[in-house]
């Protein structure tokens, strides 16, 4: 067999994990007694991995998450009210699936963004797309983009995500503006896609947060009524890690 011209189309014609398998292959003991459906459904296999782990990785690259981690990281053990089982349970990604929110609430340095981005990085690993935002730098960029023309590819690039994370909601009060950007990106994804949502402030303190009363009532219809909700309590983690270095 002519190896190398075949090694060099395999990876012309993108087929690297094929390429790859067959060099491995030809230097397996016994290759003689496998027949030949069994070497290439071997050589599928890994075109297979290795092209779902490249896509895994982009879609990781395409959501900016803010800190790198996953639910097997998460630290049970710090007090701070999480329960495990619930973790896990969502941790499936049924409720993405199920086009429904996740809320996480409370005080700052309990580790929010941290669980926040191990649930997209787990999204991410099941195929789901994800993009990690923090409000204030949000709202910034969307008048930006109000000037510049960009504003409803932005809003269309939010809408097709499938896991929106918005990180540290309630820590300025909206204006009108924000107040509408912010209805109109959770109008284009209610009952179609996820939003993930970290905040200091309680949500039973989000309507006054928010100002107005009417739009108030439409962001909350949007967001908290299909939504799961996390509460953390307790310390700093941070001033945890402080304590122990």
């Amino acid at each position: 067999m002519l190896l190398h011209p075949t090694l060099e189309k395999l990876t012309v014609m993108r087929f690297s994990g094929m390429a790859e398998a067959l060099e491995r292959q030809m230097q397996m003991d016994g290759l003689d007694d496998m027949a030949f459906e069994e070497r290439l459904g071997l050589l599928l296999d890994h075109e297979q991995a290795v092209r779902e782990t490249r896509r895994m990785k982009t879609r990781l690259r395409k959501a900016k998450l803010r800190q790198n981690g996953s639910i097997e990281d998460v630290d049970f053990r710090h007090p701070r009210g999480l329960d495990k089982s619930l973790v896990l349970r969502l941790a499936d990604c049924q409720w993405i699936k199920d086009h429904n929110n996740l809320i996480i609430t409370g005080p700052t340095g309990v580790g929010k963004s941290f669980l926040a981005c191990a649930f997209a990085e787990k999204a991410c690993r099941e195929g789901f797309s994800a993009l990690y935002l923090r409000m204030t730098k949000l709202f910034e960029d969307m008048s930006l983009a109000k000037g510049d023309g960009r504003y409803l590819k932005m809003l269309t690039a939010f809408a097709k995500t499938d896991v929106l994370v918005l990180d540290d909601y309630g820590l300025i009060p909206l204006n009108q503006e924000q107040r509408h950007d912010f209805l109109e990106i959770l109008e284009d994804r209610h009952n179609l896609k996820s939003t993930l949502v970290t905040s200091q402030l309680p949500i039973e303190h989000w309507h006054e947060q928010i100002g107005d009363p009417t739009l108030a009532d439409a962001i909350l219809d949007r967001l908290v009524h299909s939504a799961h909700k996390i509460k953390l309590t307790g310390d700093s983690m941070r001033k945890k890690r402080a304590n122990l270095t």
